[in-house]
């Protein structure tokens, strides 16, 4: 059965976004919000972001078409009734979740796929007592998922095949790139590979080396270049003649003397409160929603150009 029907939990920023993944893609989306607050303004914030999109010839659909395929509501059964997918988005607190995951699992149908796009707790810490346990998944995006395609998919112990395997196809069909991640593991893949090279830049900020401005130019205009394109395995593939066992025949060696001599990054106060001096020095606080919103409009139009050249 093809799935045609999403249901959304949470107004916020990531839930706005896969409302946006969703209906572009040719679902019927219903979005609901225990703020009354939050739902009443999630129409308007996503009819904004969709014509952003449009602006960048990001659309197959006017605006107004894809729009209409959302519907915002006020109860909770009314939104998760007939869905397909449950896509829920709430705060990080396994209390909530467990709570939420509870009332899903009674008003959904019983082949209603039950997702959550936790971005560190493990299925299992949740879903444990629910009749329905082998129906739920992590699916967890880069935020803004309207712009990052990636999924990482993360079953618990009991989550079936047939839930991984038939959630891949849904989000496949809303044309994102989801990964399989084969065992639950802490921050999953994504947050644990962000994770390294965050605590080495801070690190190597901590300890003097570079300046915060400089360190982002090396990541910017260095290793990013590469890795907008292709993975690290594929980049040390082709930064040697012979592949990958040649790479590391040359430079293995380089690596570990590196990884000898490795400080981790404790997140002390005082490092944050000098970090966060020098960020605020470059960009004030009140003006960090604004450069969110100029980070969105980079990323259409760097999708812009890999539509273009259909890579």
């Amino acid at each position: 059965m093809q799935a045609k029907q999403i249901a959304v939990i949470g107004s916020g920023r990531i839930g706005r976004a896969w409302a946006i993944v969703f209906a572009r893609s040719g679902f019927d989306v219903k979005i609901h919000d225990a703020s009354k607050d939050m739902l009443d303004g999630a129409i308007p914030a996503i009819t904004e972001t969709v014509r952003d999109l449009a602006s960048f010839g990001l659309l197959d659909e006017p605006v107004e078409t894809i729009v209409a395929r959302i519907e915002a509501c006020v109860a909770l059964k009314d939104a998760v009734a007939d869905a397909d997918l449950v896509q829920e988005n709430i705060a990080e607190i396994v209390e909530a979740k467990r709570a939420l995951f509870t009332e899903l699992d009674r008003l959904t149908r019983a082949d209603a796929l039950l997702a959550s796009s936790t971005s560190g707790l493990p299925a299992s810490t949740f879903t444990e007592g629910l009749q329905g346990r082998a129906r739920c998944v992590v699916a967890h995006p880069v935020n803004p998922p309207s712009l990052v395609p990636l999924v990482e998919l993360c079953g618990a112990p009991w989550t079936s095949d047939d839930t991984m395997q038939r959630a891949r196809a849904i989000y496949e069909a809303a044309r994102q790139k989801p990964v399989t991640v084969n065992r639950e593991i802490s921050g999953f893949l994504l947050n644990r590979l962000q994770g390294a090279v965050l605590d080495e830049a801070l690190s190597l900020y901590e300890q003097g080396y570079a300046t915060a401005e400089d360190l982002d130019t090396v990541m910017r205009d260095g290793l990013s270049l590469r890795w907008s394109f292709m993975g690290p395995f594929e980049t040390i593939d082709l930064n040697a003649p012979g592949g990958v066992a040649d790479y590391a025949s040359r430079y293995g060696g380089t690596y570990k003397r590196i990884a000898e001599t490795r400080v981790p990054f404790d997140w002390p106060a005082a490092t944050l409160d000098k970090l966060d001096a020098e960020r605020r020095a470059v960009l004030p606080r009140d003006q960090i929603e604004a450069r969110s919103r100029w980070r969105d409009r980079r990323l259409m139009a760097l999708l812009a150009h890999r539509r273009s050249t259909k890579e």
